[in-house]
């Protein structure tokens, strides 16, 4: 028999202990399967904030509405609600006090999408990309352009800046120096800059909703103020067309709530519809975009001390056979789906349990 070197042995006994443990941190959770909806008959996903817009778009869809005119007139009682701080009118500020929102279209049954960025004084930025999508030769208009583009077609300018977000921002503005977007000079391996985000939680604000209408045409929308106290004219992964959305009409349909930036390296949304394509359930395809970004992170400032990725994205799916699924990196997060009978709220499938 062939002896075995001591420091080879114990080489290899530590490296395959620590892939054994590896391999347990990156083992996903899956929810029980959930009662799908028959193929054939309508159905809306939206981020857990969305229980107003399904009800509104199914309302509209089970009328024999467009599913994009339904998902967008949805999103839009959210965009106007002063109480949400994650769109539209109310929602958090940049870290000069300015409201700057996001937002993006896509209609399957054309092919075409439309987003505006860094849109401030217009609160339905919903309603401006989908305009780019339909009046215009360009998927994405930012800044002033996408001002004066929306005054051009009507919209009125409007103060955006509720006195709730106004207060939020203020106290943000008190812990200012610690907490801001901006970084000293860094490696990769740097960690200790990171931890200034767990002593103050920084919101991301979101909304995604996706559907199946009456003829089996689907369409999603995803708009967001942004990440709250954000460097002005950031934007992130929401106006993105294959990071904050996509859809495929002979596929499926996905979007993404959370840390922009993440979804942004990734293209997330994008990569979860072919996956769809190639057979993975939507739960199964929202879980390997998760995996992918845990995978793919290497600045450890963004990593807990196991090396997890410790911010938490969330994705949104459904495919044309009227399937539907949402996974986070973190567990805790849920979803609303609109079966045509009622909306219902569901836990997300996770890659890490929160202690």
């Amino acid at each position: 028999m062939k002896k075995i070197n001591r420091r080879v042995f114990l080489k290899t006994t530590a490296f395959t202990s620590t892939a054994a443990f590896a391999s347990q941190l990156l083992q996903p959770y899956p929810i029980n399967k959930q009662p799908q909806p028959i193929a054939g008959k309508p159905l809306a996903i939206s981020s857990a904030n969305g229980t107003k817009a399904l009800e509104k778009a199914m309302g509209m869809i089970k009328d024999g509405a467009d599913a994009l005119d339904a998902v967008i007139a949805g999103v839009n009682i959210v965009e106007d609600d002063p109480e949400d701080t994650s769109v539209g009118y109310g929602g958090l500020p940049n870290e000069e006090g300015v409201v700057e929102l996001d937002a993006a279209v896509m209609h399957g049954p054309s092919y075409r999408a439309g987003s505006v960025a860094s849109l401030r004084n217009i609160k339905n930025p919903s309603k401006v990309a989908r305009l780019v999508m339909e009046r215009t030769d360009h998927v994405l208009i930012v800044g002033e352009g996408a001002l004066k583009f929306a005054k051009a077609h009507g919209f009125k300018e409007e103060t955006l800046l509720t006195d709730k977000a106004r207060e939020a921002w203020l106290k943000w503005k008190e812990n200012l120096s610690k907490e801001d977007d901006w970084l000293p000079p860094h490696t990769i391996e740097d960690k200790e800059i990171g931890e200034i985000y767990e002593k103050y939680l920084r919101h991301y604000g979101t909304i995604h909703c996706s559907a199946v209408d009456m003829q089996g045409n689907l369409s999603c929308v995803t708009t967001t103020s942004g990440l709250a106290y954000k460097i002005p004219g950031r934007v992130g992964d929401s106006p993105i067309i294959g990071a904050g959305l996509y859809c495929d009409n002979e596929v499926g349909s996905a979007g993404s709530t959370g840390r922009g930036e993440a979804n942004l390296l990734n293209c997330s949304s994008v990569m979860i519809v072919e996956w769809m394509q190639q057979g993975k359930s939507p739960e199964e395809a929202c879980l390997l975009a998760c995996k992918r970004i845990n995978e793919r992170c290497r600045e450890k400032r963004l990593k807990d001390d196991h090396g997890r990725f410790k911010h938490d994205v969330k994705f949104y799916a459904i495919n044309k056979r009227g399937e539907y699924g949402s996974a986070s990196i973190w567990s805790g997060g849920s979803y609303l789906i609109h079966d045509g009978t009622s909306v219902k709220k569901l836990e997300s499938a996770y890659l890490f349990k929160r202690k």
